[in-house]
């Protein structure tokens, strides 16, 4: 699996965080997550201590609240969505500051905002503290599929190839004159989106022959197989276990 550069979600460190193996800490935020969407809405509490545990996480991995922040911001669309459910949600209606809102799409509201927000974050956390090529090593090591693997890396190796050619596009537009003002220029967008599919599916067939040429057989050889310890284990497995507890109190209180 070839080696890439860094992601900007990525922040180099040498934290008890960045050290613990990739799959481990991909099982961590998978269990996580699923803890969270089971607790229930009504325990808003839970919620909470949910926030501080990924807090104690992220000063254990030394990932500033402002680089959390800021990446929690591809939620917005969601944030929107939730937004608009206590209007939208029929049923019981209640009065918030002289505005009817639904009592249902309040709860869904929160329900969306908490569990989603909190998922992000743990999302957020697990790419500011792996590589990405560490986190394919640690899907393929958790038994994913090596087909999806091998999707995946070259999707984040050619991904900025990909945005480059549509960069070098756009520029050449504006040098000879060309700005999209209205709907009679979607025409030359169409044109110019068949063009940049055209060249990758071009520069994926020459890849490919490249490959085949040097002995690809349909599999990538892994060069680094990472093991995790059993205290590795432990470690990793703190945050799911604590966010667990919480869940089963939030369900007998």
């Amino acid at each position: 699996m070839g080696a890439g550069h860094a992601h900007k979600l990525y922040r180099r460190g040498d934290s008890p965080v960045h050290r613990l193996p990739p799959h481990t800490k991909l099982a961590a935020v998978f269990a996580f997550v699923v803890v969270v969407v089971a607790t229930p809405r009504e325990a808003m509490w839970a919620f909470g201590l949910y926030a501080l545990l990924l807090a104690a996480v992220a000063g254990l991995a030394r990932v500033p609240a402002g680089f959390v922040l800021r990446r929690l911001l591809i939620e917005i669309p969601f944030v929107t969505f939730a937004l608009l459910m206590p209007f939208v949600v029929p049923g019981e209606q209640t009065d918030v500051l002289g505005v009817q809102l639904s009592v249902p799409g309040l709860w869904g509201a929160w329900n969306v905002l908490a569990k989603g927000t909190l998922g992000v974050a743990a999302s957020v956390l697990l790419a500011a503290t792996t590589e990405l090529r560490a986190l394919l090593l640690g899907l393929q090591r958790l038994g994913l599929p090596a087909l999806l693997v091998q999707i995946a890396s070259f999707m984040i190796r050619y991904g900025d190839v990909i945005t480059d050619e549509m960069r070098r596009m756009s520029i050449a537009r504006r040098s000879r004159g060309f700005e999209a003002r209205g709907v009679r220029h979607w025409g030359v967008l169409a044109k110019t989106a068949g063009a940049l599919f055209i060249r990758s599916y071009e520069r994926g067939e020459r890849v490919h022959l490249a490959m085949v040429s040097r002995g690809y057989t349909g599999s990538m050889p892994v060069i680094d197989e990472v093991a995790a310890t059993a205290a590795q284990w432990r470690h990793a497995a703190a945050l799911p276990v604590a966010a667990l507890l919480v869940c089963l109190l939030g369900w007998t209180l």
